[in-house]
């Protein structure tokens, strides 16, 4: 007996607090291991104490010890919670079973260990983990300690046998359980104080990828995930060192010591790290969640199938609907159809993006990864098409968002716009600010999207919302550097030289406006002259104050108000009218000679009292880049189409064009004198687009028009067909079309300006309701900007097609209401 007493007393002088304490301290305060190697050595050295313990409690038979949660991982952060479970088979006396436990309790205590703790059964551990989600979640990590080996087995065993087959059931609570979470905390990603644990792409997220990876209905992308967790443990590690106190939060008073700890250069560069972490989990958690919906779904499609086919083992085959060229929805998501080549199309990833934004559509892991691996990089400057997918992008709206976020987190977006990287997860220590740099750029741009009806430029105004805060990455201020990199990324992406200084004058006064009205008396005729010399042009201020609201919406719920709108709208009144007398003079397009293309084929016209075109392919071959085998990349469809002068021209043309796919880019329609007299024709010149599929035949097109033109052909009929043989999909919402006759632009005719959601079709029924509304169409400027169409129709008075006045003002007013109401109607 004295034996026993002299061993028990010498095991516990090991395995008890004073020791263990001793040893925790100098495993703390060493600099030797830090990281997953400190987090493991604590969790042995903590399962050494409990064990010893557990054995000197004299455990009876048919018990072990259990660690769960965080410890059951082995993950153990310097003010970590012991979560432990006393399992016991049954068989032993309850009054020993509760010595037993008092005996391991009260020495954690002690220490002023926090100390989560349980003692059940088998049966009544997977009684309660049914009951108790969290309960189950933390069993599925359950490691042994001490004691029966077989028991804890057994336990373990069961508990993921019950998950895996409750995992239809269980795996909606937990994502209902995941949203609730971070509804509450908010996204770790932005915040200045973020919760490393509870928000959104924290730590309990990335446990609950591994458990939905233990249910084996879906397993979360890999690549990073690893290495976000550990960095999000080891700021909680510093973050407990540093403060003394089992906290998750990271405060701002706290950052500096915590980056210090860290040997991190600041608070900036913690922030960054841990941004970049909580993007990673936050993707990874978008991604899973998808792919358990699709499996769900598909198991219970699948009784109801095989019930359907009379107990057939055939397997239903997902359909695939085209949505650009080279890209297809395939449930509920956006993937790349089978005969895309990414390696062959350095577009695909914008017009892919694009395609999804426009859906309202995920983007698939697996098609953004294909291309991020595959695709070749843009040429500088970018193709007219690429530029346009971007403003299509752009001009998504919400949606945009989750389409950025999908080819960021593939380093896609880095790759388009290397001048991304130095935004990218850059924090703003501003109250004011609720995003990231990158984050509140493509806010902006969100927000821009509501108000592309507001501008004659939207792509303009897209841009500059993603670019008007890029010089934050560098020194001094912000905006002096944004208009040197905006300058530079303008002209790679394509823009002409009067586009790039445009935008260069956005990013560079994007403050102006509301720095202005809000800081300065708006009576003192220099405050306003001082701006309109900044601005320059009436088209640059009509840009500006959009992208002021859009900036300001963007930041947050401080930054803008219907008093501070009130007063950027008054001065951006006063700036119109210094401007109003400066508007440079041009020719118009009108009034530009024909080519000898042209030329040619309005005599054709004219001769045989038909429409004559000519539609070709223009190409461009990867210069330095291309094979011998290689076919040339596209860039574009010129259309020229000259017709006799009648009723219905633009709609029946705009119609055909409908009907065979083709997108309208950008369209000057024009009478052209004939070289034999007073004689003259239609003239179209159009740049068109393919949506998807091969681009048709000069002569089908030809057929058409002339049946379009005599009437035999029902345009509207045949596009209200091809509209309901396909699904309608959530899509964007996009803003109201808006139709407005423009103030003294032209002295020969009034023009009508539409902006509307460019959609096939939609310059047909802009045609049917101006001639509806019984006005000449003179000429026609129009333009597809991304998402947006842009048009302007030169008009006059319908008595005579020779009649050369422009409307009253009541009846221009007349035609825009009439042409709208077509639009919304």
């Amino acid at each position: 007996m004295t034996s026993v007493d002299v061993r028990t007393e010498s095991d516990s002088e090991d395995s008890g607090p004073s020791g263990y304490a001793a040893a925790r301290l100098r495993l703390l305060q060493g600099e030797a291991q830090s990281g997953p190697p400190r987090r493991s050595a604590l969790a042995d050295l903590t399962d050494d104490w409990l064990t010893g313990l557990f054995t000197a409690a004299g455990a009876p038979k048919g018990t072990s010890l259990v660690a769960v949660g965080g410890y059951g991982r082995g993950e153990l952060s310097p003010r970590s919670d012991l979560d432990l479970l006393l399992l016991h088979d049954g068989s032993a006396d309850a009054g020993e079973v509760a010595s037993l436990a008092d005996r391991i309790w009260y020495p954690v205590w002690d220490l002023g260990l926090a100390l989560d703790h349980s003692v059940r059964t088998p049966v009544e551990a997977r009684k309660t983990a049914g009951e108790d989600l969290k309960v189950q979640l933390g069993l599925l990590d359950a490691r042994h300690i001490a004691g029966d080996l077989g028991l804890t087995a057994g336990l373990r065993t069961a508990v993921l046998a019950d998950w895996r087959n409750l995992a239809p059931k269980r795996l909606p609570e937990l994502r209902e359980l995941c949203e609730e979470r971070a509804e509450r905390q908010g996204e770790l990603s932005y915040l200045l104080e973020p919760d490393l644990k509870e928000a959104r792409g924290g730590l309990r997220d990335a446990t609950a990828l591994r458990a939905v990876a233990a249910s084996w209905l879906a397993d979360a992308p890999r690549e990073g995930l690893a290495d976000a967790r550990r960095r999000l443990l080891d700021v909680r590690d510093a973050l407990h060192l540093t403060t003394g106190r089992a906290t998750d939060r990271l405060a701002l008073q706290e950052q500096d010591q915590v980056a210090a700890e860290l040997g991190l250069l600041d608070a900036d560069t913690l922030l960054r790290q841990v941004y970049e972490a909580a993007r990673t989990v936050s993707y990874a958690s978008d991604v899973t969640w998808r792919e358990v919906g699709r499996v769900l779904r598909s198991r219970s499609v699948r009784p109801r199938l095989r019930a359907m086919l009379g107990g057939g083992k055939g397997a239903a085959v997902a359909e695939r609907s085209p949505l650009a060229e080279g890209v297809v929805e395939q449930d509920g998501e956006v993937v790349l159809a089978r005969a895309a080549r990414p390696e062959r199309d350095p577009v695909l990833p914008l017009r892919a993006a694009a395609a999804a934004a426009q859906a309202g559509l995920p983007l698939s892991l697996h098609a953004v990864r294909r291309m991020a691996a595959a695709v070749r990089p843009l040429p500088t400057p970018w193709p007219a098409e690429a530029r346009e997918q971007l403003v299509t992008l752009l001009g998504a709206g919400r949606p945009t968002v989750e389409v950025w976020e999908a080819l960021e987190a593939e380093g896609l977006i880095t790759r388009l716009l290397p001048d991304w990287e130095r935004v990218r997860c850059r924090p703003q220590r501003n109250a004011v600010h609720t995003w990231t740099v990158d984050r509140h750029l493509v806010e902006t741009a969100v927000r821009a999207a509501d108000l592309t009806r507001r501008v004659g430029r939207p792509d303009l105004l897209l841009v500059a919302g993603l670019l008007h805060d890029i010089g934050k990455g560098w020194p001094g201020d912000h905006s002096v550097a944004g208009e040197i990199i905006a300058r530079d990324v303008a002209a790679r992406i394509g823009f002409d030289r009067a586009d790039v200084a445009v935008l260069a004058t956005l990013v560079r006064h994007h403050l102006l406006l509301v720095e202005t009205a809000t800081r300065r008396d708006l009576d003192d005729p220099a405050t306003v002259r001082s701006v309109a010399d900044a601005v320059g042009s009436a088209g640059t201020l009509e840009l500006l104050h959009a992208l002021t609201e859009a900036d300001a919406l963007a930041t947050g719920p401080a930054a803008w108000s219907a008093w501070r709108g009130s007063l950027v709208a008054d001065l951006v009144k006063r700036v119109a009218g210094v401007l109003s007398g400066d508007e440079p003079a041009g020719s118009s397009a009108e009034d530009a000679a024909p080519t000898a293309e042209q030329e040619r084929l309005a005599v054709e016209a004219f001769r045989t009292g038909g429409p004559v075109l000519a539609l070709r392919a223009q190409t461009e071959g990867a210069a330095g880049e291309a094979g011998p085998t290689e076919d040339p990349e596209p860039l574009g469809v010129e259309l020229v189409i000259a017709v006799p002068e009648q009723a219905g021209v633009l709609s029946a043309v705009a119609g055909v064009l409908a009907m065979h796919r083709l997108a309208v880019r950008t369209a000057e329609f024009r009478e052209v004198g004939l070289p034999t007299g007073d004689d003259s024709v239609l003239l179209l010149n159009w740049r068109v687009a393919t949506e998807y599929g091969s681009l048709p035949q000069a002569a089908r097109l030809r057929a058409d028009l002339v049946r379009a033109l005599d009437g035999s052909l029902d345009i509207a009929g045949r596009l209200a067909e091809r509209d309901a043989a396909y699904p309608r999909r959530r899509g964007t919402v996009a803003p109201p079309p808006r139709v407005t006759v423009a103030p003294a632009a032209s002295r020969l005719a009034t023009v009508i300006e539409v902006r509307a959601q460019d959609a096939p079709g939609l310059l047909h029924r802009i045609g049917r309701a101006l001639e509806s509304a019984g006005v000449v169409v003179r000429s026609a400027h129009v333009s597809t900007l991304g998402a947006n169409a842009v048009d302007a129709f030169y008009v006059t008075g319908g008595e005579g097609e020779r009649t050369r006045a422009p409307l009253t003002g009541e009846r221009a007013a007349g035609v825009a209401r009439a042409v709208e109401e077509a639009l919304r109607g």
